[in-house]
């Protein structure tokens, strides 16, 4: 590999292994797949480097097959997230004190370790634990997870090595310290990469760490733990426990000893935090970090000059892979009447070739949403559509949890541009079609931007420059990341830093150095070498 500052090696992103039929790779995942299903594991808490297990065991099954017991997870009290924080203190003076270089080579070996021997183990895992196909797996838990780590090694050196400028006789550095007290990592099911990098991006600065995955997500969180410790996080540096939220937060905001949070999940969620946090702030050391990236309403534009084609596949791959469950996911669409016609006629066409079922069968495109909780909330939002007078039902709409969380993926055309599912956040395969008159366009535009309370991703489609730029103008704070002639999801890690504003969180750039700033507190030393003696300056002289 390339060397940069300090032989620190330049980070590249992970190649993506196709999974095509005849591969090695595909051969390799598979027999993983049939291993993992083929046993039940017992996971365990990990608390200070141990193992930690209790007599209360939670079931873990895959949401396409939600009979199937792949495992269970020992779900704990307060008692372990206590445990935790005492762990996390205790090891933060040793941890802060170590050489970034030890750091940065426990986590670029947790890099090669996911990249390599645990590739397998970790997609597999995401696959049944996640109801994720192979692709959508391989470039999540294993090669967005690698990325983060290999490039937050590249930022953390760039972040240490910027320093000031220093004038004759003295000496000015800057020490990028870790933040007081413990950080807590709060982490979603849907991406495996989320889950690795919220307790990763602070440890690697220094700061030790308590999480707490998503339940649904234990099934992989485990895995990267393993990754972790093989990798040589020392013990007590990352503290995994399995708590409900209600008693992890009423012990970790109240603690004087607090530092910060890494989150991503829902923005009523991240409110909440907020709220708690702001209850509590005379009670903290220092004024606690709080990072967060939550929900999306995520649009697609499309003026009258786009091509259709084009279109209906960002809406195929952009609404529908991983069900919808992407923060990113498009989930509104405002198509001009000129294109609609060839539009839902390739979006249809597309959907009748989908294949739903299992992960373990590799023909399946769409495969289960996460939980009964998901599937409930998905289905309730489609039955009101298909009995409301301003929706049409343009494809799926029907939906079966007698197996597995199952939702067809479903196109809705409303007549009316602030009907509930172009506004509010589904989380499903579910996107909601809008057609206006192209000679509308400026004020569709100004109707994106107002209709959604969140600017997370968003899309723009057209053949005409002008009109681009016009969008770009008029959605500058509709998305933090924003898309010209391409699906809104899919970002890269030291390609497109990923977050939003609004009510989609705080915007601090997930696999950019923003994030790893977040984590660091920077104290400025200057060192005179000659010290003045006299208070005098020049000044003060009398006229002659």
């Amino acid at each position: 590999m390339a060397t940069g500052f300090f032989n620190v090696p330049v980070a590249k992103n992970e190649p993506i292994n196709s999974y095509a039929p005849g591969t090695k790779e595909r051969a390799s995942l598979q027999a993983a797949i049939a291993e993992a299903r083929s046993k039940q594991i017992d996971v365990p808490m990990y608390i200070n480097g141990e193992e930690v297990r209790t007599d209360k065991k939670v079931p873990m099954s895959p949401p396409h097959d939600h009979q199937h017991i792949l495992g269970y997870f020992s779900e704990g009290d307060a008692s372990h997230v206590q445990a935790s924080i005492d762990a996390a203190l205790a090891a933060k003076k040793d941890w802060a004190a170590m050489s970034w270089e030890n750091r940065a080579s426990i986590f670029l070996k947790a890099a090669e370790l996911i990249a390599g021997p645990y590739r397998d183990k970790i997609n597999a895992a995401t696959m049944l634990g996640q109801s994720k196909n192979a692709f959508q797996a391989e470039i999540d838990s294993a090669c967005e997870i690698v990325d983060f780590l290999r490039f937050n090694v590249q930022y953390m050196t760039e972040i240490y090595k910027q320093q000031p400028d220093s004038a004759a006789g003295i000496w000015n550095r800057v020490e990028q310290r870790p933040l007081e007290g413990f950080v807590f990592a709060l982490t979603p099911f849907n991406f495996t990469a989320i889950a690795g990098n919220l307790p990763t991006a602070p440890a690697m600065m220094g700061n030790t760490v308590v999480w707490k995955p998503a339940y649904t997500q234990i099934y992989s969180a485990n895995v990267l733990m393993e990754v972790f410790n093989e990798a040589g996080v020392p013990p007590g540096v990352i503290n995994l426990f399995y708590v409900d939220g209600p008693t992890a937060g009423d012990i970790i905001f109240k603690h004087k000893d607090f530092g910060g949070i890494h989150f991503t999940g829902s923005t009523a969620v991240f409110q909440h935090i907020w709220k708690t946090i702001g209850e509590n702030i005379y009670n903290y050391r220092s004024y606690p970090r709080i990072v967060g990236e939550t929900g999306g309403k995520d649009f697609i534009m499309v003026h009258e000059s786009a091509k259709a084609k084009q279109v209906a596949t960002a809406i195929t791959r952009g609404a529908f892979e991983f069900q919808g469950q992407k923060c990113s996911a498009a989930s509104r669409a405002y198509i001009p009447s000129n294109l609609w016609e060839d539009v839902k006629k390739y979006v249809q066409e597309d959907l009748k070739t989908f294949k739903m079922g299992g992960t373990e069968d590799f023909s399946n495109f769409i495969n289960a949403v996460i939980d009964e909780k998901a599937f409930d909330r998905i289905a309730k939002y489609i039955d009101e559509a298909k009995a409301s007078d301003k929706v049409e039902v343009i494809a799926g709409g029907n939906h079966d949890k007698s197996k597995g969380y199952f939702v067809e993926p479903t196109v809705l055309l409303t007549t009316d541009p602030k009907y509930t599912t172009m506004c509010e956040e589904i989380f499903g395969p579910v996107i909601t079609i809008y057609v206006y008159e192209p000679k509308d366009y400026e004020a569709t535009l100004k109707l994106v931007d107002e209709t959604s309370p969140y600017a997370l991703t968003g899309a723009i489609f057209s053949q005409d420059r002008y009109a681009l730029e016009v969008a770009v103008k008029a959605l500058e704070q509709s998305a933090g990341n924003f898309y010209i002639n391409d699906k809104p999801t899919g970002a890269v890690v030291g390609q497109q830093p990923f977050g939003g504003a609004r009510g989609s969180g705080t915007n601090d750039k997930a696999g950019s150095m923003i994030n790893l700033l977040r984590w660091v507190s920077p104290r400025l030393i200057k060192e005179t070498f000659v010290t003045p003696e006299d208070y005098r300056y020049p000044f003060l002289g009398e006229d002659k």
